[in-house]
């Protein structure tokens, strides 16, 4: 291939992209974001690609997870501590059930932009363009609020850079001493209903016991009191994505410095496009969602364009397909990626294949589905022979009422009572944790089956 340059994208179909109607305010914002600092660091991504290479071979897991849309008028430090010590509960009961380290990644610090299924809606009968998500246009139904504004991208960036700030903070501050986690995870399982959990809470107890008799403790051990927190977001807004991208001078490199990791969806993955161009030539780890429109060519094509020298830690591949078509779908997938002796991470997102409209009209996600989709998504792995490794979900730490199900038995009539999400409905506090202890046992069964054969 041809040597990549940033701007190489502007010459490929663009689609999910929105069409600035002053140049001028265009270009000034893409020139004071160009000179802003990047908000992360190439030793960083490098880290994350070395992880993820070990998530691929079964050395580690990913937990990826973090709000559907972020929103400026919800931002707060309060809803960043929440999401961040959700994650870490999460992850501390994944590495009890896989035995393996657990790579955590937010949906966070640059997760604004959101594809649509259509480019207008309409409201009692006017019709304006989509809501695209606030670093692009703001969510109120007025012809001026729908304009697509550059100047939020600045706003956008400022924004993911405070939660960036906080985010580090916590990570090596002390807040994340797993000690103090686990104390999180048994307020969870004090709840009449979570008699199944509680048995492995009092599992992770007894290990954490023997660590400090053993005089591995928290005053001691650096690793238990912080842990490496990365950030990812969909590549959708390549404007923004293009004037934070800079060239490293360790490798000569480029690097997309808006976050850590940089997914393309399934809306944008055309081969010839603009997002599958701008994010081939940079070095980060890149997601790639798998939907059941895709076919093993363009698959073939993606894995080739994406990672062609074949590095793990490179490739994610995302599979959304929904409850009861994984079968149908993520068979044919595996089997392709393994006729081209790829290396890629498969990750499970259960959110975006099992969204459905409730009778009380709102969006919602029933919990059951996304149980049953993880199910599935481990059980064909099983079957195959390959090895699942990561979670994506959409989930916040707030007592949000937006999908119905899990322990707490959220009905439709419930979801009208804390709906705050600003496009799909989120896991809260409570339905995250359990989904964890869930996945936890599929990993306990998985490592299992594995010892049973290492046996044999």
């Amino acid at each position: 291939m041809t040597e990549w340059q940033k701007t190489d994208w502007r010459a490929k179909p663009r689609v999910q992209m929105p069409d600035y109607t002053d140049a001028t305010a265009l270009a000034r914002a893409e020139a004071r974001l160009t000179q802003y600092p990047p908000l992360v660091f190439a030793g960083e991504a490098r880290r994350l690609k070395a992880q993820l290479g070990a998530a691929s071979r079964g050395e580690a897991f990913l937990l990826q997870g973090g709000d559907c849309a972020e929103a400026f008028d919800q931002f707060s430090a309060d809803a960043i501590r929440d999401t961040f010590k959700v994650m870490l509960q999460m992850a501390m009961v994944l590495t009890y059930g896989a035995k393996v380290p657990v790579v955590k990644v937010g949906r966070m610090a640059g997760q604004f932009a959101k594809p649509r299924s259509a480019p207008t809606e309409v409201v009692n009968g006017e019709e304006l363009p989509s809501y695209r998500g606030d670093i692009i246009n703001d969510m109120a139904f007025t012809p001026d609020s729908r304009i697509p504004d550059p100047d939020r991208m600045l706003q956008a960036y400022t924004q993911a850079a405070a939660t960036l700030n906080l985010l580090r903070a916590f990570s090596t501050g002390g807040y994340a001493d797993v000690h103090q986690v686990h104390q999180w995870t048994l307020g969870f399982t004090e709840s009449e209903k979570a008699a199944k959990y509680r048995e492995m809470a009092n599992h992770i107890a007894d290990a954490l016991d023997f660590m400090k008799a053993a005089g591995v403790d928290s005053a001691q051990a650096h690793t238990l009191r912080t842990v490496d927190f990365y950030t990812s977001h969909e590549g959708l807004l390549l404007e923004y994505e293009e004037a934070l991208t800079r060239l490293d001078s360790t490798s000569g490199k480029w690097l997309a410095g808006s976050g850590h990791m940089l997914w393309i969806g399934d809306r944008t993955r055309q081969p010839d496009g603009a997002h599958v161009e701008f994010l081939r030539g940079v070095q980060n780890p890149i997601g790639l969602k798998c939907g059941p429109s895709m076919t093993s060519d363009d698959l073939k094509r993606l894995v080739a364009t994406l990672n062609p020298e074949n590095e793990a830690g490179r490739l994610t591949l995302i599979a959304r397909f929904g409850a009861g078509k994984v079968a149908e779908n993520l068979p044919r997938l595996i089997r392709t990626v393994e006729e081209e002796g790829a290396n890629v991470l498969w990750v499970c997102d259960p959110m975006h294949g099992n969204t459905i409209k409730s009778a009380t009209g709102y969006k919602t996600r029933p919990f059951e589905a996304v149980l049953r989709e993880v199910q599935e998504f481990f059980g064909i792995h099983r079957a195959e022979g390959t090895i699942p490794g990561g979670v994506h979900f959409e989930m916040t730490g707030q007592d949000v009422t937006e999908c119905t199900g899990g322990m707490r038995a959220l009905s439709d009539e419930n979801l009208s009572d804390r709906y705050h999400t600003a496009c799909d409905p989120r896991l809260n506090a409570s339905q995250s944790l359990e989904l964890a202890f869930l996945v936890a046992e599929e990993l306990k069964a998985l490592r299992d089956d594995r010892l049973r054969a290492q046996a044999v």
